[in-house]
């Protein structure tokens, strides 16, 4: 077991109050297995990669009856401790690689303070390596791009400068929350293969955040589905996605382009929508949080939240047939 989360809840103390953003998490990785994450913005998926990163701010709780890294209790980690484990043994790829690098500093510079801090190594040694990662994630005329500064880099470069950064020590785990948000279809393919191919060569563990289910059907072994800061469905990729059980989870499958094509071969049709939106968090809803944008809601989803069962937390699950060809 690489990553055992149990029962993970974070809460925010602010000004109006606490403010709850994740709700009893509870999940597990394998060493080379690759998590897929989806669900709608404020869902909580990366509130809880930066728990697992230990960067959330000073203002945040987080409680856990189990948050660990190969048995390491990292609820009990100092900012020292921290600071060795971050980056070496877990690192992350953020959502948009031009905020993420320093805008002071040229690329090699970043890629060689981050060799220098987690690896035993010279500068000049280090300096090497970041032309061998920067050839590893295909960077053309690497020499040339080392000497360049962020802004004068293309979103895809940017992203695999970000990459580069990430593998660099060897983590155990990688999370890529969105890391395809803002490119364009071509490069959005580039960066998933390079990851996948990244992750077989060093048998890494890989988390997947991001909103688009087609990406994670292709990419991914499991699939964990969060709304309002819950789980609602897991389970094996090819079960969630061709046996959803969960009314959010068919929803958001049935609003994925290549659904409506398998069914509507003229491709008029208008894609379907969940409608509303996911629930204030200083406000939730009593009962299922779904229940008010859920077509299937009883008395029941109104008044009582259902627990994990199985793979689905549901009153009343679907007999499953979403499907994404």
């Amino acid at each position: 077991m690489l990553l055992d989360v149990q029962n993970l809840t974070i809460t925010f103390n602010t000004k109006n109050g606490l403010l709850t953003a994740v709700r009893d998490l509870s999940f597990q990785m394998e060493t080379g297995e690759t998590l897929g994450v989806v669900g709608e913005s404020g869902c909580g998926k990366s509130i809880t990669n930066l728990a697992i990163m230990g960067l959330l701010p000073s203002q945040a709780i987080v409680s856990a009856t189990r948050l660990s890294l190969e048995g390491k209790d990292l609820l009990s980690l100092s900012e020292r401790e921290w600071q060795r484990l971050r980056g070496k043994d877990i690192a992350m790829i953020f959502q948009d690689p031009m905020s993420a690098l320093n805008p002071c500093y040229s690329v090699g510079d970043q890629l060689v303070e981050t060799l220098l801090v987690h690896r035993d190594m010279s500068k000049k040694d280090a300096r090497l390596e970041s032309l061998n990662l920067m050839e590893q994630v295909g960077i053309p005329a690497p020499g040339e791009r080392l000497k360049a500064y962020p802004h004068e880099l293309s979103g895809g470069m940017a992203q695999r400068v970000m990459i580069a950064m990430a593998i660099s020590s060897n983590p155990k785990l990688l999370i890529a929350d969105e890391p395809t948000t803002a490119l364009d279809v071509t490069i959005q393919d580039q960066i998933l293969r390079l990851l996948k191919d990244i992750q077989e060569k060093r048998q890494m563990s890989l988390m997947l955040v991001t909103h688009d289910l087609g990406v994670v059907a292709q990419n991914t072994d499991r699939i964990q589905v969060m709304y309002a800061g819950e789980l609602v469905e897991a389970g094996l990729t090819r079960d969630v996605i061709h046996h959803s059980t969960h009314p959010y989870t068919a929803g958001l499958l049935a609003g994925h382009p290549d659904a409506r094509q398998s069914a509507d071969k003229t491709h008029k049709a208008r894609l379907p929508s969940i409608q509303g939106m996911v629930p204030n968090l200083r406000q939730r809803p009593q009962g299922c949080q779904f229940h008010p944008r859920c077509a299937y809601a009883q008395d029941k989803c109104r008044l009582e939240a259902p627990k994990l069962t199985g793979q689905v937390s549901c009153h009343y699950p679907l007999p499953g047939s979403s499907k994404i060809c």
